[in-house]
């Protein structure tokens, strides 16, 4: 089975939008979201081009500002400082990565907790890991929406993470273990992967490397979520951090690179936004 984001993400904007519809008259107007894009790089202006596309899809407002890679830290800091004062403004999300001058947890700290649509800031990954109320980061709960969607049993289950960034391999650790899996993280370190691998029921893969699971590190009847998003050196085409054509014919679910984990980033962003809104006009 595979296990088709773009469906999914179709389903949950279609969701979302239909509440959205109601704003206007019970709130006054519709949530607010800005996003900021330091720089030229080819790989970002995609993702937040796709950002603004969903934005107008849900029906929320959508802001893209944009700056030159030689904005000073300072600079860049004091537009957040705005944003941040702005009650029009209901989330900001910079785009990563920054300028090698930037430092991104100083900019990541700078955003208003209560405004920070990634989850990224440090306060809600305290309260992630503390079960408190918080901004969950979009890659991790797509993660979990699209395995509640096929239907996946997560309690009790073995799960595997392949990768421990902060952006994905932990957080979406935390998610799994809140679901009572049994959960172990692996990374570039890691000895004997292919074992660990292989006691797997549920294997996500986070690493950024290039087809980096292949089908004799599965075990059969194992559900993959591949995370990774890469271009294939030979054919310039997307690929992700699983070899699709040996892993698939073991696996009993399985997501697609492109087409799976992420457009369920962008819908989930948009339900971020749309909490953010909510947690502030029904304070």
């Amino acid at each position: 089975m595979i296990i088709s984001g773009k469906d999914l993400s179709a389903q949950l904007k279609a969701e979302l939008a239909q509440q959205v519809v109601a704003f206007p008259q019970k709130y006054g107007r519709v949530p607010h979201l800005v996003v900021v894009l330091v720089g030229e790089d080819p790989a970002s202006q995609t993702y937040v081009r796709g950002k603004a596309k969903a934005s107008q899809v849900v029906g929320i407002k959508n802001t893209t500002i944009a700056r030159p890679s030689s904005i000073s830290q300072e600079d860049l800091l004091a537009l957040i400082a705005e944003l941040n004062a702005d009650e029009g403004v209901d989330g900001i999300l910079v785009q990563l990565p920054l300028p090698a001058h930037i430092d991104e947890s100083k900019v990541i700290e700078s955003i208003a907790k209560e405004k920070d649509v990634d989850g990224f800031h440090p306060a809600n990954v305290a309260a992630l890991w503390m079960k408190q109320p918080c901004t969950v980061p979009c890659t991790p709960l797509g993660i979990i929406r699209l395995l509640e969607h096929a239907g996946v049993e997560i309690k009790g289950k073995r799960a595997v993470v392949v990768g421990r960034s902060q952006i994905v391999g932990l957080p979406v650790a935390k998610l799994l273990l809140d679901r009572h899996a049994t959960v172990t993280v692996c990374h570039s370190r890691t000895e004997n992967l292919p074992e660990v691998t292989r006691q797997a029921e549920i294997l996500v893969v986070a690493i950024g490397r290039s087809r980096f699971v292949t089908g004799d590190m599965v075990s059969p009847g194992t559900v993959v979520i591949d995370v990774g998003i890469n271009r294939d050196e030979v054919t310039g085409k997307l690929c992700g951090d699983v070899d699709f054509e040996s892993v698939a014919p073991k696996a009993s679910c399985i997501t697609p690179v492109p087409g799976g984990v992420g457009p369920m980033t962008i819908a989930c962003l948009m339900e971020n936004t749309i909490s953010c809104f909510l947690r502030k006009v029904q304070k």
